[in-house]
């Protein structure tokens, strides 16, 4: 697929990942760096991202920053955390115009990257140490990122299944940190971690648009290099399949209950029949003809919502909904019903097939954005694999119905989660 060919180039403590197309009419710049998740680090590097793209040394405002974007012709620079298997990830994304489409010729993709540079290697410092009043600012907003997650019951249920189900796995943090270790953070120390994340994380530039390879390297050899370092590659731990099922009730003051439920795959992006995995999610809950959603919540009338989706980095499956308080063991039973059916072959050519072209037109349209374009493609970081898209897809097209039924027999139930109201009964 022309539009998705990526040459990866070793530059100095990062690599270049390059995609040229002529897709779009602007240019994008995406910087990702990411880590192992660990108890220690989890919060301050869930701060660093926001503190740095709050101020520099060159913009030591937000408006000062803001204003020199709007200079550029409007380019946007969002800052994004995720969570992928065990590791933590911060991104960085500039978007700027395709100066070949404007009239006074402004060096617009130089200018993007020497402004990443700020960010990334010049921050706002004095004596070693971050500007007191940006990390106080967004420590304040940092605490209301994780408080909001207690607020909406559909986030906060889905992060308690995963908190029992990892539980003494780091996958178990959450990605924003810990709201009790945000006060502890300084301006010293998290400028001690800034230092240790870009000397030691291992980190990724992506360029998506109609650029020159010449030019693009010239620019980050020039803007951008780091000392050299080894990466650190997680072990994904192994689970025992025979232990106990997990159930676990919360009361609060809800009036619909949230019932999540966490399976093991033991199967992971990379895998030989990680493609079979993909088509047995899509149709045991991926999408609104999957099962899920068509015998608990259109037949049965049991859920507001129900569907399934996959942690393709940690081999877990996921699946969500939300009933009336009095529905659970009969919502749990007729899941466990679905999950019977799959593991018998009880599906149709039409669902396989519909699944399919559902699965090929989500992706298609993923990679219609150049941001969707770079998450695509940084699976390959993560999980050490070099899978090209188009064989991603053919792959996926081939699976067969006995290698989703085989897949099916792999899964373990792991913990049944439910997050119930005060009035349910006794």
């Amino acid at each position: 697929m022309e539009s998705m060919a990526e040459k990866v180039i070793e530059m100095q403590g990062y690599k270049l990942h390059l995609i040229e197309t002529d897709k779009y009419k602007t240019n994008t710049i995406v910087w990702k760096m990411k880590a192992p998740l660990s108890k220690g680090d989890v919060t301050k590097r869930a701060l660093l991202p926001h503190v740095l793209q709050s101020s520099s040394n060159k913009y030591p405002t937000m408006a000062s920053l803001r204003s020199y974007l709007d200079e550029l012709y409007g380019a946007t620079l969002y800052v994004d955390l995720a969570k992928k298997g065990e590791y933590q990830v911060i991104s960085f994304s500039i978007e700027v115009a395709n100066e070949k489409f404007l009239s006074d010729q402004t060096p617009l993709l130089k200018k993007a990257f020497e402004l990443m540079s700020e960010i990334l290697t010049n921050p706002h410092i004095n004596n070693n140490a971050f500007d007191r009043e940006t990390v106080e600012k967004e420590k304040r907003t940092l605490k209301q990122r994780i408080q909001s997650v207690f607020d909406d019951k559909m986030r906060y249920s889905n992060m308690r299944l995963v908190e029992e189900m990892c539980k003494g796995e780091n996958y178990a943090l959450e990605v924003n940190g810990v709201l009790e270790d945000v006060d502890p953070i300084t301006p010293e120390n998290l400028y001690d971690y800034f230092l240790k994340a870009f000397s030691e994380d291992e980190m990724d530039l992506y360029v998506v648009g109609d650029v020159k390879e010449a030019e693009v390297q010239e620019f980050a050899s020039e803007l951008l290099h780091f000392e050299s370092r080894s990466v650190k590659n997680i072990e994904i731990a192994n689970v025992d399949n025979n232990r106990e099922v997990k159930n676990i009730k919360e009361t609060q003051d809800v009036k619909q209950g949230k019932l999540n439920i966490g399976y093991r795959t033991h199967i992971v992006y990379g895998d030989s029949d990680y493609n079979a995995l993909q088509v047995f999610n899509g149709i045991f809950g991926g999408f609104s003809h999957s099962k899920l959603f068509i015998n608990v919540r259109e037949k049965a009338s049991l859920a507001y919502y129900a569907a399934s989706r996959l942690e393709s980095h940690k081999g877990l499956m996921m699946v969500m909904s939300g009933i009336d308080l009095k529905n659970f063991d009969q919502a749990v039973r007729i899941i466990n019903e679905q999950m019977e059916a799959m593991k018998n072959g009880d599906f149709t050519d039409n669902e396989l097939e519909q699944t399919k072209a559902v699965i090929q037109n989500q992706m298609l349209e993923t990679i219609d954005t150049a941001r969707g374009m770079v998450e695509v493609l940084y699976h390959n970081v993560v999980s050490g694999h070099d899978i090209k898209f188009d064989n991603w897809l053919n792959g996926m097209q081939k699976a067969t119905k006995e290698e989703i039924i085989e897949v099916a027999k792999k899964i373990d139930l792991d913990t049944i989660y439910f997050l119930t109201g005060t009035e349910a009964v006794k």
